[in-house]
Order: structure tokens, then sequence, then C-alpha cells
């Protein structure tokens, strides 16, 4: 049996063609909040991820007490999240984040600042 991973997208992995380039199949999520963060926005170097994603600027979540982003929780396995890891660039690290709905999500955040739970 494969394990399920929880991960919460508030940008590109949302959108059904990356979804099905990275994990081979389009996700079933359901709306939560990520806690204390906001977006704000990173320019993209790798080619491939800027082609496949269709933009060159991507939202990036940091650290912010009190603020909240919004996005989708999905139901993956721990071969998909290690797909995801893959996909991300280096400006982003995948932590636990804290959900409104109390149930804890990977998420990928903005790499080298203070997060709750660190892989």
């Amino acid at each position: 049996m494969k394990t399920t991973e929880l991960l919460f997208s508030y940008g590109t992995l949302q959108t059904p063609s990356v979804q099905i380039e990275t994990f081979g199949r389009e996700l079933v999520g359901y709306e939560d909040r990520l806690l204390d963060y906001k977006l704000e926005m990173v320019e993209i170097q790798d080619k491939s991820v800027v082609e496949l994603s269709g933009a060159s600027h991507h939202p990036i979540a940091v650290v912010n007490q009190g603020e909240t982003v919004q996005g989708k929780v999905f139901k993956i396995t721990t071969e998909e999240l290690a797909q995801s890891d893959k996909y991300e660039v280096s400006d982003y690290q995948r932590i636990l984040g804290k959900m409104l709905s109390g149930t804890p999500a990977w998420v990928y955040v903005k790499a080298n600042q203070k997060a709750y739970s660190k892989i």
C-alpha cells in the first residue's frame, strides 16, 4: 500500500498541465489556507519550469505572522512528493505547514527563512 502525503499548493502545482507533466495525472484537492505566510513573487531562472508553467514569475510564500495564503491541499503518494521536489526550483524549500483546517500539509515556501519544520 502506498503512503499518502498531503501537499498544499498556492501556485503552479494547481495547474492541470503542470500536474500531468509532474505527476502523470490531474490531482484532486480541497480548499485550505496556510497560516502565518503571505505571497510574494520570485523570478524563475529554470527555463524548463518557465516553459511548463507558462510564467517567468511564480508566487512564493514568505513568513508573515497573522497572514494566510489561500490554496489547495492535494492527496499524493510519497513518490509523487519526490516528483514535486524535482519540479520546485532552489528558491523554494519544502516544510510541513500549519493549515487553517488543522491538518498539517507539505508546502513549498521561500528557502532559508525561519520555518516550522524543514525536511
